[in-house]
């Protein structure tokens, strides 16, 4: 289990320079490593490394060695990543092709300490005096070790980014005692806590569209190779912002579990769950949100968390689970209510209200092996708590949502 921390380093020109002659050679040996196993067809790292490595050390005599090993790693990294998308129909090239270039270290090319990172350059070491952010120390004083590999990219202003990679063995899963199903949907998660369902806002709608209208705005009547339109628009951050919000919502759903020993029950989405959700929807705006609503990164960030902390995760079918009864196993039919996707519909049999988020919560929950009884007339079925994006980020576990949400009903 690994985790990577990034550092921005200003540094002087000289240090500058030398990491920048590294790094232009770097990528002509990764370009020669690359081109050496498609025409050998292979992505093995030893075998492009033993065809490559005698010509190329000719060629760069003043390079250390290993720079040429981690370069071929790389190439094997990139060509087999490449050929995955190509089976998945991906892939849009004829080869990987070699844009921005990180370069890595190995144990030999790099030294780290808290006050100096020493790097090997073809002038011998440089020395970087770094300034660690916050992330930094949370794993550092966490028990995580730094890892012997890292690597650099060199960016404007005489700026050096650090990838500082921490590793750390994983726990052993232990023996759930309950479960918590979790149902991902386009604005919100749903969860059910001690059988009471809570749906934490996520607000993917909201940041999807607002970032989609300052798109439209700043290239309006504007080429986007415009120079003035590429630095505009390099410095919106909707990925990480919604990257902020998966990694937040994890860390508190995998907590909970942790804390009461249960397993984290999930949909077992595909690949392209998005396109799938699209087929028949002609709405442009719909699309596009669903396109942006990341279903696999959430999932992915959920289950990423519970490895940390070695919570286990159960991965169900997703079929049906917001249309069928868990009680009668009936259809439940929504009604149109002025929306684009109805939220509350009616048992076909029982005639009992269920709203979409919740059902898939008890289904899953079905799917997962659990047998206890669902509570027929559960005002929660239809009616379940919305908890704003601000309110579940500051809070310290979905429990004390769930007593505040108590306390506000007694008040009522």
């Amino acid at each position: 289990m690994d985790r990577t921390v990034k550092l921005r380093v200003r540094v002087d020109y000289a240090t500058y320079s030398a990491l920048k002659e590294v790094e232009e050679e770097y990528r002509e040996v990764l370009e020669e490593a690359i081109n050496y196993g498609l025409s050998s067809k292979t992505a093995s790292f030893t075998r492009i490394k033993a065809g490559i490595y005698g010509e190329e050390r000719e060629k760069h005599k003043d390079l250390p060695s290993h720079y040429i090993y981690t370069a071929c790693e790389d190439a094997s990294e990139r060509l087999d990543s490449f050929e995955k998308l190509k089976k998945r129909g991906r892939a849009y090239t004829d080869k990987p092709s070699v844009r921005m270039v990180t370069v890595h270290l190995d144990d030999h090319l790099w030294k780290f300490s808290l006050s100096i990172i020493s790097i090997s350059t073809k002038k011998g070491k440089v020395l970087i005096s770094p300034t660690f952010p916050k992330i930094f120390w949370e794993y550092y004083n966490k028990g995580w070790r730094i890892a012997s590999e890292a690597r650099f990219k060199l960016l404007k202003g005489n700026v050096v980014e650090l990838y500082i990679v921490f590793k750390k063995d994983e726990p052993k899963p232990y023996e759930p005692k309950g479960f918590i199903p979790v149902d991902l949907n386009e604005n919100s998660v749903s969860v059910l806590i001690d059988e009471k369902p809570i749906l934490l806002e996520a607000n993917t709608k909201k940041i999807t569209l607002g970032y989609e209208y300052r798109r439209k705005s700043m290239t309006t009547g504007k080429s986007t190779k415009d120079r003035d339109v590429k630095r505009k628009l390099k410095k919106l951050r909707e990925g990480d912002k919604k990257a902020d919000v998966r990694r937040k919502l994890a860390k508190l759903i995998v907590k909970e579990a942790y804390e009461s020993s249960s397993a984290i029950i999930l949909e077992d989405l595909p690949r392209n769950t998005p396109e799938h959700m699209v087929k028949d929807v002609k709405d442009s705006q719909l699309r596009l949100r669903i396109y942006r609503s990341a279903f696999s990164s959430m999932k992915n960030a959920i289950i990423e968390k519970a490895r940390e902390f070695g919570v286990p995760v159960v991965l169900v079918n997703p079929s049906y689970t917001s249309s069928t009864c868990p009680i009668h196993g009936s259809k439940i039919i929504y009604q149109p209510d002025g929306g684009i996707a109805p939220r509350v519909g009616v048992c076909e049999r029982g005639k009992e209200k269920w709203h979409r988020d919740v059902v898939s919560l008890y289904n899953l929950l079905k799917r997962a092996g659990d047998v206890t009884p669902v509570l027929l007339g559960s005002k929660g079925s239809h009616d379940p708590p919305v908890v704003k994006l601000g309110r579940w980020l500051r809070a310290k576990s979905l429990h004390s949502i769930m007593n505040e949400h108590k306390m506000n009903e007694m008040k009522v």
